[in-house]
């Protein structure tokens, strides 16, 4: 958390605090129309969601002593308008705007009005705290559009009820500020910034700065003719030397693709083929529609509390190491490739395993190893395979029927052509994925590293561990050099677990600010996205405060 949000919060809990001692003063009105509506509803039928928003009211307007909250006009339109901002975030305006009607006051003169009264009250604060929830945990539940595994079970506090009471406080002390309150509580990540700056700015462009998408076609090539040469020098400003070579990929528009693929972390070689087509072709809609589907996503790694962590993003293949809030080391990873994905995950670094040897996984084997063994033999010596049965006995291969070799497990040495390289680092986890080194170094200059069988490889292993060990406090590092320096396969246990999260961001933010756009390479993107443009569900609560009062 930033110094100044951790003064912003504390300001508040001392603005609550001296709410609670004021409101203390004047007893509530066990006759008070808010406090009977919200005793009414109680005693409905309710669903778990709905009896999270009813306890979060009620612990809302217990601060409040039960007085409404939205009575003041002034106050209500700078709730609106705090509410619009929040297009900013990815998040629709109108799913907070349309859950209640204007209000109109709470006249005590007429009976009529007064119970739409209570429940325009009640849809409005109901609207505030979802908003805030919304902005501090993501508005969609992670395990219902993507599977992310968690190691450990989330707590309490971040169960629906749980997230809700717990923004209570900050509703009731900023209800003349919402936007005070929402900055309180949106992610305070650098990254997340970024992000939701260039979505303010994509937002903002006028619709007739569009770009036009370029036909796909064979590769374009420097010095080649092609009559997609226009729309890139339409797209880059670049007119050409003379009108005769307006169809001429040359060198001033190649410096200006090589720059766009640099940005945007692409193979730079000037020449235009599919990846880079693909990120030139992204029209406005797609760009906004990824903005907020990333805005999201954020939002969910943001409610991960941990001083240090590890951060994989699958979708980019690169890996950074954070410490306090920010990224102090950053390296290329090699991911699973789409039939065998990585998968996203919460877990803990626990230990690392040095000069490793590498049981080949089952799926590998069947669809990788035999068929390699099959066509020559000799694959095993050369690649330092040894065949085991399940008590690890050795085999002969030449004993084995290598068309039905049955439940046998194959072993690679440990050496400087083992698969995992010269450490893995181990976390718990049902997939039997780890981070490891890899010999495959060249894999990391390509601009698509969807290599793996699922494991993450990791560019500078050794750095990354250097900087978990140096971090871990005590002999650690000493201890573990005695291991690394010798030749031996050798584990060796963290004093303290760091957190390791695998997500997946299919837009990042360069240091400039420049957004770069990343293949969906598993496809998830369109799950998320169609769970946001979802309505959010409706709350049998307004219309039961109708019902209940008249």
């Amino acid at each position: 958390m930033s110094p100044t949000k951790a003064l912003t919060l504390l300001a508040l809990g001392c603005m609550l605090l001296t709410a609670m001692v004021a409101g203390a003063a004047s007893p509530a009105d066990e006759k008070a129309p808010l406090r009977s509506a919200l005793e009414a509803l109680r005693e409905q039928s309710l669903t778990a969601h709905e009896r999270a928003e009813l306890a979060a009211l009620e612990a809302f307007y217990h601060l409040r002593n039960h007085r409404p909250a939205w009575a003041d006009e002034e106050r209500l339109n700078r709730l609106d308008q705090a509410f619009r901002s929040l297009a900013d975030d990815g998040l629709d305006p109108t799913h907070y705007l349309a859950s209640r009607s204007p209000y109109p006051g709470l006249p005590t003169d007429d009976p009529r009005h007064h119970g739409q009264s209570i429940c325009t009250e009640i849809d409005a604060t109901r609207a505030f705290l979802r908003a805030l929830s919304d902005l501090r945990f993501g508005r969609l539940r992670p395990a219902d559009v993507e599977t992310i595994w968690r190691h450990r079970e989330q707590p309490d506090a971040l169960s629906s009820e749980g997230r809700l009471r717990s923004l209570v406080a900050t509703a009731v002390v900023t209800l003349d500020d919402p936007l005070a309150a929402f900055a309180a509580v949106r992610p305070s990540w650098p990254a997340y910034a970024g992000l939701r700056a260039a979505h303010a700015a994509e937002r903002k462009r006028p619709d007739a700065d569009a770009d036009t998408a370029v036909p796909s076609g064979p590769l374009l090539r420097p010095g080649m003719h092609d009559p997609r040469v226009p729309l890139l020098r339409q797209r880059f400003g670049i007119a050409p030397e003379s009108p005769d070579l307006a169809n001429v990929y040359d060198a001033r528009l190649v410096t200006a693709i090589e720059a766009f693929q640099q940005a945007n972390r692409l193979t730079v070689d000037g020449i235009i083929g599919p990846a880079t087509l693909a990120v030139l072709n992204l029209d406005r809609a797609a760009r906004l529609d990824k903005f907020r589907v990333n805005l999201e996503r954020m939002r969910w790694l943001a409610g991960e509390h941990h001083r240090r962590f590890v951060l994989v993003d699958v979708a980019g293949a690169w890996i950074h190491y954070y410490r306090d809030g920010e990224a102090v080391w950053s390296t290329r990873a090699q991911v699973g490739r789409p039939t065998r994905r990585t998968p996203l995950l919460v877990s803990e670094i626990t230990h690392f395993t040095f000069n490793p040897t590498w049981t080949i996984p089952p799926t590998i084997l069947r669809n990788d190893k035999l068929p390699e063994i099959r066509a020559d033999i000799g694959y095993l010596a050369r690649n330092n395979i040894r065949v085991l049965d399940h008590e690890g006995n050795p085999l002969s291969p030449e004993a084995i029927d290598w068309e039905r070799p049955g439940p046998i497990l194959l072993r690679q040495d440990a050496g400087p052509d083992n698969a995992l390289g010269r450490v893995a680092i181990r976390f718990p986890n049902p997939f039997h994925v780890y981070l490891h080194d890899t010999p495959s170094q060249r894999l990391f200059e390509r601009d698509q590293r969807a290599f793996s069988s699922g494991c993450v490889r990791v560019q500078q292993a050794d750095t990354l561990v250097d900087l978990l060990l140096a971090d871990d406090g005590g002999d650690t590092l000493e201890r573990a050099q005695r291991l690394r320096s010798g030749t031996r396969t050798a584990n060796f246990s963290l004093n303290q677990p760091v957190a390791v999260l695998l997500t997946y961001l299919t837009v990042d933010i360069a240091d400039d600010g420049t957004p770069i756009f990343r293949p969906d390479v598993y496809r998830l993107d369109e799950n998320v996205l169609r769970a946001l443009n979802a309505a959010p569900p409706a709350s049998a609560l307004h219309t039961r405060c109708v019902w209940l009062d008249g």
